[in-house]
């Protein structure tokens, strides 16, 4: 969905402030909401976006920030820290381990390889935990990097630009913020101290030396064997939470763990907020949600915390624009895809979290948002009664492409897909020239889901607009299916060709509810369960196996995505095919699976030949809507 984007996002963190122009519409409508991001943004957590090994306490903003320096030649000190592809160029390699929701217990391996020297590399695990209002952390030196010497240094300070003061007393630091509601810390390590008379850090710090034991804490005086025991108490209280899941232990462990460490702090909209990556929201300069990544990270906070469930699907969805649609992007700065939507999930994610969290207070904060985006489909993206992807003519600060081609495929979410090879943008229309199969079943969808919040609210008008357009573009989407193929094929708007080139996106109409039984049973088994096109050991293939283009395993040309198995497992569910169900589910979470085993990492997308995820710069290596494929696993055994 973002492949043409990478180069871009550099683009987007120079972007300075000439977003001023830009209007920031986020109009909170609930005192419960308004409370719930209050609640969230409290106490110890790995809040910065910008490293892993960052621990900030909110509302004050206070930081104690780790980082190691090696002497001699080459990268002497570093203190940002990411989990990345080995190919992103990274120089440090990390394990991400257990993260509970509110930072109460974190866990990760580090491994950093010494100055001018990459085979002699420092090996430590850093745990954390926080308990009545004091953070601990204990790093443990598993390797040591030879022949040079190693620091741990502990930066503290105010994030964000907090009023408050920082000095260093002798063995102590302390910290008094300004912050309505903030208060006073003191901060005290048991490693020994050395002098570093080349370490440049703005502010007081702690340099001691990295090996051993090392604790870092606040609060009153303990040893090391206080806080280590104080830790591991707190790692089993986690661990006992992921057992209790029983035979879904593991996978939901996968899912919790990346969300828990993609859980970071927007300083501009005083939020917590859920983006993709790390990596991404510090390439963009801040922050970055896109569209509906963003839902679905809200759907599978919907499983297990609600707040987090609803922050999620609230903030992206307060990311409208002035013209009406939910953007392809928002980032810091208030800079976002003007030109540009992506694929219409919201409404019908907005109603699966309320079927799980039933607060009404919810819908009535989505609602207006989620209608004016409705509205603005048929009046932007119709051509002869079906809607196309498109970008129009509309000046933007993300990346530059606008009103073409590629901007188009960028709303579809499909950055590359080859679907849409050959087809011709009009300009005149600002529209791919193809009616798209999965965006028709998206929206009729997205009408049906936003009518059930209509009446679940009292809106009995627009109930019945939303069911009459509903109705319309399900009729329209019907036209779409190919007798002889069994299937719904996209159709060109230029030519009236039907193109024979099948994704999962082809089996979107079961979502909407237009297939009959005959027609879904066509589909699943003629498609689905067919090798050449869909099934093996790896599904599914966003292009089918028998499209040129799958050969190119790139991107959306061929890999497999998370978001695709679950939006054709939402339509399995309504057709009784228990058997495609099934096959799905354990095949998405063996796919899960094979990474999260062997290197702890959700990939963006995989390999639909090998399952591998990380034989590509491509595909992100701690991006959370990976864990979609084992959400399916949890859906179809009722957890």
């Amino acid at each position: 969905m973002k492949f043409f984007l990478i180069v871009a996002a550099s683009i987007c963190a120079a972007a300075a402030l000439p977003a001023r122009g830009q209007s920031n519409l986020r109009v909170l409508r609930t005192a419960e909401y308004r409370s719930l991001q209050e609640r969230l943004c409290r106490g110890w957590n790995t809040w910065s976006a910008n490293s892993v090994m960052a621990h900030v306490h909110l509302p004050d903003g206070f930081a104690m920030t780790l980082g190691v320096k090696t002497a001699g030649m080459g990268r002497t000190y570093q203190n940002s820290f990411f989990q990345a592809n080995q190919s992103a160029g990274r120089p440090e390699k990390i394990r991400l381990g257990a993260h509970s929701d509110d930072g109460s217990y974190t866990e990760l391996r580090l491994e950093l390889p010494s100055s001018g020297n990459p085979s002699s590399r420092n090996v430590i695990r850093v745990e954390s935990a926080e308990q009545d209002g004091e953070e601990y952390i204990l790093v443990t030196v598993e390797q040591r990097a030879a022949l040079r010497a190693s620091h741990l240094i502990i930066e503290t300070g105010y994030y964000w630009n907090r009023p408050g003061t920082v000095q260093r007393r002798g063995g102590v630091i302390e910290a008094r913020s300004e912050v309505a509601g903030g208060r006073a810390f003191t901060v005290r390590t048991t490693g020994p101290e050395v002098s570093d008379p080349f370490l440049t850090v703005n502010g007081p710090y702690f340099a001691v030396p990295l090996e051993g034991r090392v604790a870092v804490y606040t609060g009153a005086e303990k040893t090391v064997d206080q806080v280590a025991a104080l830790i591991s108490a707190h790692s089993a209280a986690h661990q006992s939470k992921l057992d209790a899941r029983g035979e879904a232990r593991e996978i939901f462990t996968a899912m919790q763990t990346i969300l828990g460490w993609n859980l970071t702090y927007d300083p501009e909209n005083n939020r917590a907020i859920s983006p993709v990556s790390r990596l991404w929201s510090a390439n963009w300069g801040g922050y970055v949600l896109f569209d509906w990544d963003t839902y679905f990270a809200s759907f599978m906070y919907s499983l297990y915390n609600s707040d987090l469930a609803f922050a999620n699907a609230v903030e992206i969805t307060k990311s409208i624009t002035k013209r009406g649609f939910i953007p392809n992007c928002a980032s810091a700065y208030h800079i976002q895809c003007d030109d540009r939507s992506q694929p219409p999930v919201g409404s019908l994610i907005a109603m699966e979290i309320y079927k799980r969290q039933p607060e009404r207070w919810f819908l009535a904060e989505v609602y207006d948002e989620l209608l004016r985006w409705n509205r603005w489909w048929p009046t932007a993206r119709e051509h002869g009664g079906l809607l196309s992807w498109g970008s129009d003519d509309v000046p933007q600060l993300v990346d530059g492409t606008v009103h073409n081609f590629q901007a188009a495929l960028y709303e579809s979410g499909l950055d590359n897909s080859p679907m849409y090879d050959g087809v011709p943008f009009n300009p005149q229309t600002n529209l791919l020239e193809i009616s798209d199969v999965g965006l028709n079943a998206l929206y009729v969808a997205d009408c049906r889901a936003l009518e059930e919040m209509a009446a679940i609210l009292g809106r009995e008008e627009e109930r019945r607009e939303l069911r009459g357009r509903g109705d319309k573009y399900a009729a329209a989407l019907a036209t779409l299916w190919d007798e002889r193929s069994g299937m719904y094929l996209n159709r060109r708007t230029d030519t009236g060709e039907a193109s024979a080139r099948l994704s999962p996106t082809n089996f979107y109409p079961l979502i909407a509810k237009v297939p009959t039984e005959e027609q879904a049973h066509r589909m699943i088994q003629e498609h689905y369960f067919n090798p050449r096109e869909f099934h093996g050991d790896w599904v599914m293939p966003s292009i089918a196996r028998n499209v040129p283009a799958f050969g190119d395993q790139e991107y959306w040309r061929g890999r497999i995505w998370g978001p695709m198995n679950f939006l054709v497992y939402l339509g399995l569910r309504n057709y009784e095919l228990p058997d495609a169900r099934a096959d799905l589910a354990e095949r998405s979470a063996r796919l899960l699976m094979k990474s999260w085993q062997s290197d702890r990492a959700i990939y963006e997308n995989y390999n639909a030949n090998t399952g591998a995820g990380n034989d590509v710069r491509s595909s992100d290596a701690y991006y959370h809507w990976g864990a979609l494929l084992g959400v399916i696993q949890l859906l179809e055994h009722g957890r």
